[in-house]
């Protein structure tokens, strides 16, 4: 998968991706990251990017002149994405939407923004990862990488670490223990280490419906509220 990146900061993208899981997948060719100077086609001495708004108001605006000529001069995969406000909330479901396919592009934001015509005639839509305001959209640039880039096949060692993961199954995730079996007065729970596999996948079941219930009610609904077999797996721990 290839995936480009454009932002005035391409140093900041390049040294996070070149990292741990996304810098193996890379090593790998599994993904091919790669970031763009959206100063790259400026030709005045200072490689502007940015003016005064029309209208007045605080703040500067990234141009589109220089935007479109840096998208232009690479030719990034499609689709295109602003990470603003207005798009689309990145979740699990969208991740791997975009796993799914051979790439796509994101562009960062800054300052107070982007001209408009960026939005109307550059980009193919927009993403956002919440709503909340940053300095620009290279940290949520690189929340998205991460989020779909772990998801591409081959990239995790294990291919199947991604199926019980939070979100996966519209769940938060169960509690994890390793070892020692016993610290500071806590033990791992019992059926984790009776051997019953069967067993250990309903308990883990039951924690995650438990914990979800606890903490994000509103994926209970989302999922249209307990089954039975929900209720049975609870009752079966006592988790009801």
């Amino acid at each position: 998968m290839r995936i480009d990146v454009f932002t005035i900061f391409p140093h900041l993208v390049e040294g996070f991706t070149s990292q741990a899981l996304l810098g193996r997948a890379q090593d790998r060719s599994l993904l091919d990251i790669r970031a763009h100077d959206l100063r790259s086609e400026t030709s005045d001495p200072h490689r502007t990017v940015d003016d005064s708004p029309f209208g007045g108001g605080a703040g500067m605006v990234l141009m589109a002149e220089p935007l479109f000529a840096a998208v232009e001069a690479v030719d990034p995969p499609r689709p295109l994405f602003l990470l603003g406000p207005g798009g689309r909330t990145l979740d699990q479901a969208f991740a791997r939407e975009l796993a799914a396919g051979d790439g796509f592009s994101l562009l960062c934001g800054r300052y107070e923004g982007v001209d408009a015509r960026v939005v109307d005639h550059l980009v193919d839509g927009e993403i956002s990862i919440g709503d909340y305001v940053l300095a620009g959209g290279e940290a949520a640039a690189l929340v998205v990488i991460e989020a779909v880039g772990r998801l591409v096949p081959g990239v995790m060692g294990n291919t199947t670490s991604g199926d019980d993961e939070s979100f996966s199954e519209g769940l938060l995730e169960y509690p994890h223990y390793t070892r020692p079996a016993e610290f500071r007065g806590w033990e791992v729970p019992d059926v984790l280490r009776s051997g019953d596999h069967g067993r250990v996948a309903r308990w883990r079941h039951a924690q995650a419906l438990a914990r979800t219930i606890r903490d994000r009610p509103d994926l209970i609904e989302a999922r249209g509220g307990l089954s039975n077999a929900d209720r049975k797996v609870l009752a079966e721990f006592d988790l009801a």
